[in-house]
């Protein structure tokens, strides 16, 4: 989660989704990445770890075992600028590197590594539908998103929701979402 607002609706979503994984026996964690903290700058040890083969910092090595024991990573996420928060981006940047999420083999070409990891994406836009439609902002984001970042590192995005602001009904919004995500476990 990428939203620092404890009152957002991405909080709530959150919330819901948990709560109905939790009904039909499953375990969630979430990671609260504006609580915890996380840094989202690649830097100079990121950058090392990549060129150089350097060590790979110590909050990426334990965001990488936190995806490693999940089955599932369900991305719950305000859309800032026709896109994820750059808190979300940071963690991706830094968390789906090469040799971990995917390797650069010479004969092979790239070679996806989170076959294993499904994935679930649900944006919160402050935009209606239309406006995502007319300029193409939705066609946009699923390039960049599901097939730029996850289908290069071969976790397959089994939900996408986008989720506006001219829904029939808000307060059902949490709850709608969570079902989507629940009735395609696998």
């Amino acid at each position: 989660m990428a939203h620092p607002a404890a009152a957002s609706l991405t909080r709530a979503v959150t919330a819901a989704i948990v709560q109905a994984l939790e009904a039909v026996r499953h375990t969630a964690q979430i990671a609260d990445l504006a609580r915890e903290g996380f840094n989202p700058i690649f830097g100079p040890a990121d950058h090392a770890a990549y060129a150089a083969g350097g060590p790979t910092p110590d909050d990426v090595l334990r965001e990488q075992r936190r995806i490693d024991r999940a089955d599932h990573l369900i991305l719950v996420y305000p859309v800032y600028w026709w896109s994820m928060p750059a808190l979300l981006k940071g963690w991706i940047d830094r968390v789906f590197v090469s040799g971990w999420a995917f390797d650069e083999d010479a004969e092979l070409g790239i070679v996806k590594k989170l076959d294993q990891l499904k994935v679930h994406l649900v944006a919160l836009g402050g935009a209606d539908k239309a406006t995502y439609a007319r300029r193409g902002y939705r066609q946009a984001m699923q390039t960049q998103i599901e097939h730029g970042i996850f289908d290069f590192c071969g976790a397959p995005v089994v939900t996408s929701q986008l989720i506006t602001t001219n829904h029939p009904d808000a307060a059902a919004l949490p709850l709608e979402a969570a079902q989507s995500i629940t009735r395609r476990l696998s």
